[in-house]
């Protein structure tokens, strides 16, 4: 008997269960990524609880995202507050713990003001009770003195003041059902309708940083948005840099031709959310990393395109994207009824369209999809997709454009998300020429360059593209983030765009011609910024 409780004793005891409701602070922790402050709150109706384990749909602090978590991967905010803290010190992670802060010194003062008004109406309620007592027994006194007339007394005062006391109104002004929280503690735990209508008719946004952490945006985002002005659809995606859980990875198969400074941060990021890959490169050895991270390895592009359900591509220019498909060994060659095929490369609508005659030719599917971005952005999940082809298969490619990127456009058919792309880099190519220009102004004037920055970002040109290009600059640092040769190229066919449809294009004429020179001066392997050494020679 005395072993038996010695035993019982010693045996570990099983962690007891974290109860979680409406309202709580949390730390949601989702896949690889580090344990972030969050709120459990209501979904919105359109989105339905994953089937399966118990689960919460959690809001995040500092950023606009949300998702389902399981619930064994939350935590109470209070209890584990100092273990997250010493374990996570990003900056970004520190700023959602100050908004978390800022929230409950918010709910802590709306909590005092409740408890204030809660008191001086107890003593209001309290005086004039009081007073009531105080009223009665001076009636009483004289109802002694005058023959007992106080019933008719009392009553000409109720009817002045109302049917009821004032202490008996007080109490039954406002019924309140069991459980139903009060409207300031409602106000806390539930966002606005309102939130919710602006976040589906306002402009896309990725994953944001909200200019001030003094107040949390506590809203939703909506997985598919009409875009009124054009007709066309946006996907929200996800940034894999935060905890967003709402990426399902598809079933299908899933492959990628070209590793290069965009393609790798796609792959990496297609891998981290679950789907399954299989690669090939030119270049071997590039493939080497991604198998390390569970990527399967395709021998030639058409191995690839025939043992996958849906194969992507993103290489450098048109010649490299018909090489692929139509070369021997080619993505053609493994195309037969049912496959689809992506192009994420840059090229011309003439090129794009060619491609995918004869994708189509051969009973499969195709969709263009290049990317507005750079390496960077690509390894971070935040690309922007600019998809037109083959609708289902853009509705297909929803799990992978979320991985990748923070937003997608469906622009309808085939050439004229290339169009859209090359204007969009022609825009770009032309401001970093522009911005080259400036600082090299700057310098044989006699002025700051680095004071013409600080001013620029103080201005309405204020970008991370300006910043980061500018401190290329100043530190002389070129490291390619989008090559030189290929903002180059993207001017190039922007221009030949311009002339096929008669419309000038004197600007990125200018631009391009800078470009051609710093390609001269070898400096087509360095990032686009190496612009600036074109004026410096």
């Amino acid at each position: 008997m005395a072993a038996s409780a010695a035993s019982a004793a010693a045996a570990p005891t099983a962690p007891v269960p974290v109860s979680l409701r409406l309202g709580d602070l949390v730390w949601g922790k989702l896949g690889r990524y580090p344990p972030w402050p969050g709120k459990i709150v209501n979904p919105p109706k359109d989105l339905k609880k994953p089937r399966g384990k118990k689960c919460f749909f959690v809001k995040f602090f500092g950023t606009e995202d949300h998702a389902w978590i399981k619930v064994e991967q939350l935590k109470p905010y209070h209890a584990h507050k100092e273990e997250m803290i010493k374990i996570n010190k990003g900056k970004r992670f520190q700023q959602a713990v100050d908004a978390v802060e800022e929230f409950l010194k918010k709910g802590k003062g709306k909590d005092q003001a409740s408890s204030h008004n809660s008191t001086e109406e107890k003593n209001r309620r309290n005086s004039s009770e009081e007073r009531g007592k105080q009223s009665v027994g001076e009636e009483k006194h004289k109802a002694g003195l005058s023959g007992g007339k106080v019933k008719k007394r009392v009553s000409s005062v109720s009817s002045e003041r109302g049917a009821k006391s004032p202490l008996k109104r007080t109490y039954e002004q406002s019924p309140r059902k069991r459980g139903r929280p009060p409207k300031d503690e409602k106000d806390l735990t539930i966002p606005e309708s309102s939130t919710v209508k602006r976040m589906m008719t306002g402009t896309v946004a990725g994953f944001k940083w909200p200019p001030s952490v003094s107040e949390p945006a506590v809203c939703y985002q909506a997985i598919t948005k009409k875009l009124k002005e054009t007709g066309s659809t946006s996907i929200q995606a996800a940034d894999s840099t935060a905890i967003n859980g709402s990426i399902t990875p598809t079933d299908k198969k899933i492959g990628f031709l070209g590793l290069g400074l965009m393609g790798s941060g796609i792959v990496s990021n297609l891998l981290k959310m679950g789907h399954t890959v299989t690669v090939w490169n030119r270049t071997a050895e590039k493939c080497d990393l991604f198998i390390q991270e569970g990527a399967r390895l395709g021998r030639t592009p058409a191995e690839v395109v025939s043992t996958c359900d849906i194969t992507f591509a993103c290489v450098s220019d048109p010649k490299a994207a018909k090489d692929l498909v139509l070369g021997p060994s080619g993505v053609l060659q493994g195309i037969r009824p049912g496959k689809c095929y992506v192009d994420m490369s840059t090229v011309d609508a003439d090129t794009v369209t060619e491609l995918a005659q004869v994708i189509v030719s051969r009973g499969g599917r195709f969709l263009e999809a290049p990317v507005s971005g750079n390496q960077q952005l690509s390894n971070d999940g935040m690309l922007v997709i600019l998809a037109a082809g083959d609708r289902g298969l853009y509705e297909d490619c929803s799990s992978c454009f979320q991985a990748m990127g923070k937003t997608s456009f469906f622009l309808g058919e085939v050439g004229n998300a290339a169009k859209m792309m090359l204007i969009v880099n022609m825009v770009q190519g032309s401001f970093m020429a522009t911005i080259a220009e400036g600082l090299t102004l700057a310098q044989v004037t006699g002025q700051s360059q680095q004071t013409l920055l600080d001013i620029l970002n103080q201005g309405q040109l204020a970008s991370i593209f300006l910043d980061q290009k500018c401190q290329n600059i100043l530190q002389g640092n070129f490291k390619p983030d989008f090559y030189l040769k290929y903002i180059q190229k993207d001017l190039r066919l922007a221009i030949a765009l311009g002339d096929s449809v008669n419309h000038p294009t004197p600007m990125a004429a200018a631009a391009n011609e800078v470009y051609k020179r710093a390609k001269a001066l070898d400096q087509s392997d360095n990032d686009m910024s190496a612009v600036y050494r074109a004026y410096i020679h």
